[in-house]
């Protein structure tokens, strides 16, 4: 019994489609520079929650808090940088860090100002104003008026949970190695926290 002209097309057509597939699937192309999440802001919230822990994600990107007195910096002495979690970016140093008595890590300036962005923050009944970073948006906390006023005023009341600390001994081999010199002061220490 012979075929018809139609039955024969698919045997002519899948010996073409076998040659036009990739015969290995071993080598993924390279994703394009606009695939790749490069700019933390632009990371999926997939990327970041694997990135990120629990209590990271809920603090840097969903605006929460952690708690007070129970947060891995709030009574760090160390002298270091304080870099966003996301980011990398430098924000805070250990030599505008100063004890509040509130349970957060507080300072009484950034390291680069426009590596803050200030937000009018109405939530919880009250007025504040909300820091985030400007590099990757993570919530950070508020700034506040009640800062040591010879120090300009300020109390920048901050999450651990947004921040990584990088200690004096390992700016150069994180790629911080610029900030070295804001630890070597002369005069002492100037790491130490002023006093309340």
């Amino acid at each position: 019994m012979g075929m018809t002209k139609p039955a024969l097309l698919p045997l002519l057509i899948a010996p073409i489609l076998t040659l036009a597939l990739p015969t290995h699937a071993a080598e993924p192309t390279p994703a394009s520079a606009k695939d790749k999440p490069t700019e933390p802001a632009k990371m999926s919230k997939e990327d970041l929650k694997t990135k990120l822990t629990p209590m990271q994600y809920k603090v840097a990107c969903e605006g929460g808090t952690e708690p007070p007195f129970r947060n891995a910096y709030w009574d760090n002495k160390e002298p270091g940088l304080y870099v966003d979690v996301i980011s990398g970016e430098p924000l805070f140093t250990s030599v505008h860090k100063f004890d509040s008595g509130t349970g957060w890590p507080s300072f009484t300036q950034t390291l680069k100002k426009e590596a803050i962005v200030e937000k009018k923050d109405a939530s919880h009944g009250m007025v504040r104003v909300e820091v985030r970073s400007a590099k990757s948006d993570a919530h950070l906390g508020h700034v506040f008026d009640d800062g040591p006023r010879d120090a300009g005023g300020l109390r920048y009341c901050i999450n651990s949970a947004s921040l990584k600390f990088i200690p004096v001994a390992k700016l150069k081999e994180s790629g911080y190695g610029e900030f070295v010199a804001l630890f070597e002061k002369k005069g002492g220490d100037p790491a130490k926290e002023p006093k309340k």
